[in-house]
This record gives C-alpha cells, structure tokens and sequence, in this order.
C-alpha cells in the first residue's frame, strides 16, 4: 500500500497511541502530524491541512466529538476525513460519530493493516 507524501493527521491524549500510528503511518510513507488534545489539532490543521485526520474521542479539554465538529464546521476542512478513534466499541459511540461527521470509527487498538487500510480508502476518495 503506497501511502508516500499523504499528510497525516493523529489527534490523541495518549503518547502511546501518538507513536504507534506515527510509526506505522511513516512506514508507509505517509507525513505525519500529531497533537495531544483538540486545540493543539485545531491550530495545527490550519497551518498544514492535512488529507486524513484520526481522532481520539476521550481527551481533556476538547473530546474528540467536539473536535470533529469544528472541523466539519469549517468550510476549508469540511472536506478532510475524519476517523474517529475509540477503545470503546458501541453503537452509541459509532452513532455520535456520525452525527458529528466523522466518516469512520476505528477501534483501539488499532493493527497497522486497519490503520492504513483506513487511510487509504479516505485518501483515495479525497482525489476522486
């Protein structure tokens, strides 16, 4: 799966989280960008508009909802990939996530394969 040059996004409060997606993300040639908390997101995304962003729901500060609801809001980013990331598996989660707009809902943990596989397919409809 050639991902080289896609920039992207991992939004998450956990350091560990942070490095594993960074590391299979950079394998697969993708830029990676990282932030610890929905306002460290915000400001960044704005600088570097990045093609796909995973978002973490439970963070301090800005949740992972309200995250991607600023981002959905804003009508430069509006278009970018959200995929939300949660160690929780409900449907509750999977259906506030849509309502926010997110356009996926990852588990975690996360294996390479369905990170990447993730990426890919947002990716490739951003190009379309």
């Amino acid at each position: 799966m050639d991902l080289t040059g896609l920039k992207v996004m991992v939004i998450d409060d956990s350091n560990t989280i942070r490095r594993s997606a960074e590391i299979f993300l950079a394998q697969a040639g993708c830029q990676v960008l990282l932030a610890e908390d929905g306002f460290d997101a915000l400001a960044k995304i704005a600088d570097h508009h990045p093609d796909v962003i995973f978002c973490d729901i439970m963070m301090p500060r800005l949740d992972g909802y309200q995250t991607c609801a600023l981002i959905k809001k804003n009508s430069r980013l509006a278009a970018t990939p959200v995929i939300m990331l949660s160690s929780k598996d409900g449907l509750f989660d999977r259906a506030r996530g849509r309502m926010v707009g997110s356009d996926e809902y990852l588990t975690k943990p996360f294996t390479k394969d369905s990170l990447l596989k993730a990426v890919a397919a947002h990716a490739a409809r951003r190009t379309d």
